[in-house]
């Protein structure tokens, strides 16, 4: 192994990618260990990990957020590297085959799931539904043919080239975002638009009347993402407001090498290291060097039409006045203990929000202490960063939730844990997992500044034994791929953590092409 990471070329490769020896060793090490599962202790549900926001509630942090924002410096932070290639799977499958497609006939060409056919057939019926029709029916007329004919003729392999190839929408290479999600009277728009149009309402800094967003993208697409947003601009222009708009891309040095089944680096042809994405927690190194000190965050595909945008706008802000109400207290509290101030009233007081209103007991941590430890053990919990999350009631999407989870030291957290972290063969641990009430956090809003107004250094509040280990192919041999501690899992485990329930309507990802025929991605003359 040492003779393999002193070659040239090698040597080259990592510094080319600012990727150290050492680290290079610590990932053969990880994948050889693998990681130890996490420990459920229970699910959060409400009341008992979960806070539950009534109307008086919801209304007064509503109010609290649009009062107190005008001094802040908001920012949405939207991951958006997701390939549109993963939406139309199914579509793709069939646009590889062979044979000509004929849904006319109702015959499951041989060897295809008829449960993908079915998915084929649906599309199709319900093509004029897409938002992205009218744009496809322009590339198809462009070339002296009509998308109407090639559908009543059965040439829908035609069709689905206009929608990956270079001469139609090109969805092959662009990114989820660029996909028309929601067609309005006039126009249709991407997620990347939604997420504007969002941030108007919420993520404004109002006292220089700027909106600002980033967005993680890939190298390959972040010229056509930047072209269309520039030109997208235009059409907001009315609402008289500057939109900061800005970009970066998941950085080189926090891929992962591939290893095969033995634990050995795979090479490629040239005899350099197979390199991954660690997955969105290496996106952590994109949110630390964000300037802003309210975030929210929020995935790229999770948007929905101005008509329901009344709730996701409502529960942003109800989040985000909890956030900054915690906040308040927290620095308040770290000022007078910093300060020698804190009498054991005032003690016993923060031992009361914490408890009460940041749902975490620290009798583990204090029960027995000394005044003067009970300051640094208290001051040491609360000068972190702080996030809270919005959660949904599980509805059997796929996707991890909210558990209390016990460390080795057997203190008990809140934690967003996914299933590949938990050991299902523990009959226990697998009963509590099927037990959980909630879903991942559909929102996110972080406080990223001390209580001095410094910058957190996020990468000092991870757990790096956290993540785990999947199996891919490469040219037809398998190999191992390592996943980061997730962006809200191990990633911010030694966050302060709080968790909301938001409603459901608030949640309507689209991870299938299929998704967009919900009801929530359609317009109001189509639910009718």
């Amino acid at each position: 192994m040492n003779d393999l990471l002193s070659d040239k070329k090698i040597v080259a490769q990592l510094k080319s990618r600012n990727i150290k020896v050492e680290e290079i060793i610590s990932q053969l090490e990880i994948f050889k260990r693998g990681f130890e599962s996490i420990v459920l202790e229970k699910p959060c549900v409400i009341g008992d990990g979960i806070g539950d926001l009534d109307d008086k509630l919801l209304n007064n942090y509503v109010e609290l957020y649009e009062n107190k924002i005008s001094s802040r410096i908001p920012i949405k932070f939207v991951p958006a590297s997701g390939a549109a290639s993963r939406m139309f799977k199914v579509l793709f499958y069939f646009y590889n085959l062979d044979e000509n497609l004929d849904i006319n006939s109702n015959h499951c060409p041989t060897g295809v799931e008829t449960e993908d056919y079915s998915k084929l057939i649906k599309f199709f019926n319900n093509l004029n539904k897409f938002a992205f029709y009218n744009e496809l029916d322009l590339c198809i007329s462009n070339d002296s043919l009509s998308l109407q004919n090639l559908g009543s003729s059965g040439d829908y392999k035609r069709v689905l080239y206009y929608i990956f190839s270079e001469s139609g929408l090109n969805y092959s290479r662009f990114p989820k975002g660029l996909v028309k999600f929601h067609r309005y009277k006039d126009h249709s728009r991407t997620a990347f638009e939604e997420h504007l149009y969002e941030g108007l309402e919420y993520s404004r800094d109002n006292s220089r009347n700027i909106v600002s967003v980033h967005f993680t993208v890939s190298e390959e697409t972040r010229y056509d993402i930047e072209r269309y947003l520039d030109h997208a601009l235009q059409y907001l222009v009315d609402f008289k407001v500057h939109f900061d708009l800005s970009y970066s891309i998941q950085k080189p040095s926090t891929d992962i090498i591939a290893v095969d089944m033995n634990n050995s680096p795979v090479l490629d042809k040239n005899g350099c290291l197979i390199f991954r994405p660690g997955g969105h927690g290496a996106l952590l190194q994109n949110l630390n060097e964000l300037s802003g000190d309210i975030v929210f965050i929020k995935n790229i595909d999770n948007v929905v039409p101005d008509h329901l945008k009344g709730d996701t706008i409502l529960y942003k802000k109800a989040i985000g006045g909890l956030l900054l109400h915690l906040e308040d207290k927290i620095h308040k509290y770290l000022a007078i203990i910093e300060w020698d101030q804190g009498t054991k009233n005032i003690i016993e007081e923060v031992e009361c929000f914490i408890k009460e209103e940041l749902n975490y007991d620290l009798k583990l941590i204090i029960s027995g202490l000394s005044l003067e430890r009970k300051k640094k053990e208290l001051f040491k919990f609360l000068n972190r960063p702080l996030r809270i999350c919005g959660v949904v009631k599980n509805e059997g999407e796929p996707g991890g939730g909210p558990f209390w989870v016990k460390d080795n030291n057997g203190f008990i957290s809140k934690q967003i844990v996914e299933l590949p972290q938990v050991d299902m063969t523990s009959e226990k641990q697998a009963k509590t997992w099927n037990s959980s009430t909630h879903f991942n956090p559909v929102d996110i809003v972080c406080s990223l500044q001390d209580y001095k107004g410094n910058q957190f250094n996020l990468l000092d509040y991870r757990d790096p034994n956290t993540g785990f280990i999947s199996q891919k192919s490469y040219n037809g041999i398998d190999i191992k791929a390592l996943e980061l501690p997730g962006l809200w899992n191990g990633s911010m485990a030694n966050w302060i953590t709080v968790f909301v329930e938001v409603p459901l309507i608030t949640f309507n990802p689209v991870k299938t092409v299929f998704d967009l025929l919900r009801n929530e991605h359609q317009p109001l003359s189509f639910n009718s």
